[in-house]
């Protein structure tokens, strides 16, 4: 080539525009916010800073993330406000509680005012069972013997599943929970046990115990009763399947929608309204944030279990469970509507 013709064509090259990356552009100097449902202390806090910390940097841009906390009525006041009131513009991410999707399906709670199906579901950091556990000192240390006597378990809002799986369990399986709700979040009801104000706690995750008090189920100070999901816990084969449980056969419809409702885990939204590629962007910065080697490494460092979901699946169960057949959603409701008889206030 001629010295002409390569000068030419360093003209050209020099005068092609470079690409502008708009989802950097828009998330370059910015401030995101993670909304945490509950007070200081517990899994939900836990999870929701140790993604604060490490997802920032996968994210175009590189924003930073700072954690908020906003706590009540058993997580409905954080989704009241991510899915109504909050920046539509993917700066905001939340944890929402896991009973919500079940809350919205079956119209339990009159202050739930966001449609979670509008929210941008962008993933699951862990599907875990749910575990309702008594302390070790407690009379009643089986699920049957729960049958026969009345044991106080600890609770948060309406619209938790704290209260609603205790129900249920009282309403299909025969169990008398005494439930006491009232109580600000998990490490308040977890206090309250260790006082000797109640009995056991009405739901947390395995994987919840092992991050906030990892030495709880080693050192048997609590003894599981029953856990949910769609198979046993392999740390935890000896504690009943709520699907395995003998129940009618018209009944076993209403343990595999419960059962189903909790592989919801901890998932993690934004708000309605953001544009999709960055809806896109964010999911990818939250499977790449859980394949994190210092991710990883801070997780194990406190004992918080992880176990992915993308946006796209959690999405669809968020959908499946809100849009279930009516009959089995009406039946599921009475059973997880507690009787005024087996609910109190308490955690004031």
């Amino acid at each position: 080539m001629t010295r002409a013709g390569k000068a030419l064509l360093a003209v050209a090259f020099s005068a092609t525009p470079v690409l502008a990356d708009p989802i950097a552009d828009f998330y370059r100097g910015k401030q995101m916010q993670f909304i945490i449902r509950t007070a200081a202390g517990g899994d939900y806090d836990s999870y929701s800073r140790l993604l604060a910390r490490h997802m920032g940097k996968h994210i175009p841009g590189n924003p930073n993330i700072v954690a908020i906390n906003m706590p009540g009525a058993g997580g409905i006041v954080a989704a009241n406000f991510v899915g109504n009131l909050a920046p539509k513009d993917g700066t905001i991410l939340t944890m929402v509680s896991q009973g919500l999707p079940v809350d919205q399906a079956l119209t339990l709670n009159p202050s739930l005012k966001v449609d979670l199906r509008k929210l941008n579901w962008i993933g699951n950091v862990v599907n875990a069972n749910q575990l309702l556990v008594v302390w070790n000192k407690t009379r009643v240390q089986t699920l049957e013997e729960a049958k026969k006597t009345e044991v106080k378990i600890g609770s948060t809002g309406a619209g938790s599943a704290s209260v609603q799986l205790p129900a249920f369990y009282n309403n299909v399986l025969g169990t008398r929970f005494k439930i006491i709700s009232g109580y600000i979040g998990g490490q308040e009801i977890d206090l309250a046990m260790e006082r000797g104000e109640v009995e056991g706690r009405g739901t947390n995750t395995y994987t919840g115990y092992q991050t906030s008090k990892p030495n709880w189920i080693a050192d048997k100070l609590i003894t599981p009763l029953i856990q949910v999901g769609l198979a046993k816990e392999p740390e935890l084969p000896n504690v009943p399947l709520l699907l395995d449980q003998p129940v009618k056969p018209q009944d076993k419809p209403l343990l595999e929608y419960v059962s189903k409702a909790i592989t919801v885990g901890r998932p993690v939204a934004t708000t309605p309204g953001v544009p999709a590629e960055r809806v896109a962007a964010l999911r990818k910065a939250f499977d790449e944030t859980l394949l994190d080697p210092e991710f990883i490494a801070e997780a194990k460092q406190q004992n918080a279990e992880v176990r992915p979901m993308t946006g796209e699946v959690l999405e669809k169960i968020i959908r499946d469970l809100i849009e279930a057949p009516q009959d089995v959603r009406d039946r599921v409701k009475v059973a997880m509507e507690p009787k005024a008889s087996d609910i109190a206030e308490g955690g004031k």
